[in-house]
């Protein structure tokens, strides 16, 4: 027994300095180190509406008896991912409502699953508290662009017509443990912002981007909401196209041709099983809407126009 306590020792400390050195390597680098106020909120502009799952930012303009177009975000950029086109069609007389997802931006970052019923139940709640005449238009970018696939293809009575600019195709698959994933992900936020810029095919033109994302990633609940979606949130790329096409909704497909984050090559996946328009977009990469403003909001705006039959 004595023999077997001094074999232990060695692996109990090393066990303890192993923990003592993530720990600390932990609250020195993980940069959520607030919590959401009212100030906070107050200063970023906008406006905000309690749900059943926490507080939504949000911004609705244009005129009241314009038909009604609703921005969906990507994976973890807030709504400014959208202002130009949010400005342009507001201009034109849609009614424009854009918000940010729960756990992004200045919305609430609840604990629980960020899974399809999550993320719907706060677009119907958004619908429905702000009397938003249905059907809309469901526009959405990267990941954005699977959840309005997703939410068209199950919810059919709320959409008339879908934009889907650079959507996420594949599932999630992550190759870690939740654990070590919520752990790496919390260390390495300067990876998290960088890779942001990987979504421009010029990268230099936006100079100010990485410190406008930065800003969310203070407060806490930054990176529960990006795991926990990567985890949770089960799509079926193929499938749920598929679904889509069954529900006979006009849908506009945008690409950029030089998206490294979701291969224009995907734009092919997803037309074999979804009926389209189809609209590649040179000199872009993942956000086409920001690289390549004028061209595709004036694209956008031409399917707008378009009587559904």
């Amino acid at each position: 027994m004595r023999f077997l306590k001094l074999i232990a020792i060695p692996f109990i400390f090393l066990a303890a300095v192993t923990i003592l050195i993530l720990g600390s390597l932990y609250l020195y680098r993980n940069s959520e180190k607030k919590n959401l106020t009212d100030a906070d909120r107050k200063a970023a502009g906008g406006s905000y509406i309690k749900l059943s799952d926490g507080l939504t930012h949000y911004q609705l303009g244009g005129p009241d008896t314009g038909k009604t177009v609703i921005l969906l975000h990507g994976f973890s950029v807030p709504y400014y991912i959208w202002d130009s086109t949010y400005n342009k069609l507001t201009a034109a007389g849609y009614r424009v409502l854009r918000y940010d997802l729960y756990g992004r931006g200045y919305s609430d970052r609840p604990d629980g699953q960020y899974d399809q019923r999550f993320y719907f139940n706060q677009l119907i709640e958004l619908i429905r508290r702000l009397h938003i005449k249905t059907p809309v238009t469901l526009a959405g970018v990267s990941f954005g662009g699977r959840l309005a696939t997703d939410f068209t293809g199950k919810y059919p009575q709320f959409v008339d017509k879908v934009i889907l600019i650079d959507p996420a195709y594949q599932p999630m698959e992550p190759d870690k443990f939740e654990f070590i994933a919520r752990y790496y992900e919390s260390i390495h936020p300067k990876e998290r912002i960088q890779s942001q810029l990987a979504d421009f095919k010029y990268p230099e033109r936006h100079p100010d981007w990485a410190k406008r994302y930065h800003v969310q990633m203070q407060y806490k609940g930054f990176v529960n909401a990006l795991i926990s979606t990567m985890y949770n949130y089960e799509s079926d790329g193929a499938g749920e196209n598929k679904l889509l096409n069954t529900r006979h909704k006009p849908v506009l497909l945008i690409w950029g041709r030089d998206d490294k984050t979701v291969p224009y090559s995907f734009s092919d996946s997803v037309r074999a099983v979804l009926k389209t328009e189809f609209f590649p977009v040179d000199d872009a990469g993942h956000l086409p809407q920001i690289e390549q403003a004028d061209t595709v909001n004036s694209r956008i705006l031409q399917f707008l126009k378009k009587k559904v039959n």
